[in-house]
């Protein structure tokens, strides 16, 4: 089965329906937003109906990062996690989590009421399965958490195996959960606050320099209080937050096929991780969206084309399908204990990361816990997210521990061991480590012949990056930084383009 040479997002295949300038002087506002995904969009679009003049920036294009990439699952089921909260946090804790989720839900669907939004928001119920008894005895845990916390849902029995056609042991169901077009609906809202906010793409920040967003043109938005909404922090805040954040590479595809799903939205908790759910087609085809194939970023134990290939696999067995039509991948972020930070950093700025995968309701909430607490000066939820908890448990020291000694193994076996290829070995549309003048050099053949070199040592901490064949671009295995394969900027932390050679 052929698999598209190009990525692109199912959410992603149309034209937007309109672009915004990059940001080309001065400016002053009341609140800066920085980052154009499902947590900027949102927290820009409640401050503006708070009053508030806002600024929003986007490095890119809106919705062209993790938001425009995802899987589009509406949901507080974030796989086996309400068992490990109450053992790390308390009940109390573990409950404020499922709430805040449970509110992201019913804003979402309200507010696709409300403003009468056409994007594909239907109520579905989340399942999450296992498909051997391996793992029988957490999901017995996790069901104890659901009933202990209130939680609506419970062992989903044979309903779970009468729906997918593959085997599984058992499987945990929440109910009034649902699935959306995320595209479209922040492509609505946008529509709807443009005449009130400044809104730049193109635009990066690169500093903060007290009350005022630094660019990386010269320019400079002075403002009373700054969000940065960026997915990785793009300036930190000296919180070293690339050292308390695991950043993964996931894929999905879409596809047609001969067995559809007639409901609901899947995920197993075994590996290989996969996550399935259905769309509608503008033309009112089905299309079955396959996710999962999760590994560190630039870690991939094979080639990350491979992924993709793994998942098309699974579609054709299970689901009879006949053509890939689409293909993406995303990058996510997960906090020592899984729980995103999200609130005030420093007197004047907030900060929203580590969504763990699960960034359209904790996109969400963090829009609505950033805006309490600017326009409140609270929010119920702001302890538990509180981007300054330091009380590391020892499994988080653990986590700590074992991913910055992976960092410092990347680091030095970078430096060491390389394997280059001869530039003229380069095949077109191929991309590897060549020696130009003695130096590893990062080189890509585009279709015209043409090579592009780059110094392939990370400008963030100065790992050595790899090169990500299904993507074209240089990972960074130690921090997930990632470039193009002419060195622009793709993920942070890294905020500077790699050297050209």
């Amino acid at each position: 089965m052929r698999i598209p040479n190009q990525s692109m997002s199912y959410w992603k295949d149309h034209p937007a329906p309109r672009t915004f300038a990059p940001l080309n002087m001065n400016l002053t506002v009341d609140v800066v937003v920085v980052g154009g995904g499902i947590t900027g969009i949102l927290t820009a679009w409640l401050l503006s109906k708070k009053g508030k003049k806002t600024a929003l920036i986007e490095a890119k294009k809106l919705t062209d990062g993790t938001t425009g990439f995802t899987t589009a699952k509406i949901s507080s089921q974030h796989g086996l996690i309400y068992d490990e909260l109450i053992r790390t946090m308390g009940e109390d804790k573990a409950r404020l989590y499922y709430e805040a989720n449970e509110e992201a839900i019913a804003f979402l669907k309200k507010t696709v009421e409300d403003l009468k939004i056409d994007c594909d928001f239907t109520a579905q119920d989340a399942y999450v399965y296992i498909t051997t008894n391996e793992m029988r005895s957490a999901l017995e845990k996790e069901l104890d958490a659901y009933e202990k916390l209130g939680i609506n849902g419970g062992i989903a029995g044979a309903s779970a195996q009468e729906k997918l056609p593959f085997d599984i042991a058992e499987a945990l169901v929440m109910r009034d959960q649902a699935q959306f077009h995320p595209v479209k609906l922040l492509e609505a809202l946008i529509e709807d606050m443009a005449d009130r906010v400044h809104i730049f793409e193109d635009t990066r920040a690169e500093a903060i320099d007290g009350h005022a967003v630094k660019t990386v043109s010269g320019h400079k938005i002075v403002c009373n209080d700054i969000v940065v909404a960026s997915h990785f922090p793009f300036n930190d805040f000296d919180g070293l937050y690339f050292a308390k954040l695991h950043p993964e590479r996931s894929y999905a595809i879409g596809v047609k096929g001969d067995r559809q799903l007639e409901d609901g939205m899947y995920i197993s908790e075994d590996k290989p991780s996969r996550s399935i759910r259905q769309a509608t087609m503008e033309t009112g085809e089905s299309l079955m969206i396959m996710g999962g194939e999760n590994h560190p970023v630039g870690r991939s134990e094979q080639e990350t084309m491979h992924h993709y290939e793994e998942l098309a696999d699974f579609a054709k067995r299970h689901f009879g399908a006949k053509e890939v039509l689409y293909r993406w991948s995303a990058q996510d972020l997960i906090t020592l204990d899984r729980v995103p930070y999200i609130g005030r950093t420093h007197e004047n700025c907030y900060v929203a990361t580590g969504y763990a995968k699960w960034g359209m309701t904790n996109g969400t909430v963090a829009a609505h816990v950033i805006t309490d607490l600017i326009t409140k000066g609270e929010s119920r939820y702001a302890d538990l997210y509180d981007p300054k908890r330091m009380k590391a448990k020892p499994a988080d020291v653990k986590t700590f521990v074992t991913e910055n000694a992976k960092v410092a193994k990347e680091l030095i076996s970078g430096k060491l061991k390389r394997t280059t290829v001869s530039i003229d070995s380069l095949l077109t549309d191929e991309g590897g480590v060549v020696m130009v003048d003695g130096k590893k050099t990062g080189a890509y053949k585009d279709e015209h012949g043409h090579c592009h070199l780059v110094d392939i040592t990370c400008t963030h901490l100065g790992c050595e990056t790899e090169w990500n064949d299904a993507e074209r671009s240089w990972d960074c295995p130690c921090h997930g930084s990632r470039f193009s394969y002419d060195g622009e900027v793709l993920e942070g932390p890294a905020i500077k383009p790699l050297d050209k050679r």
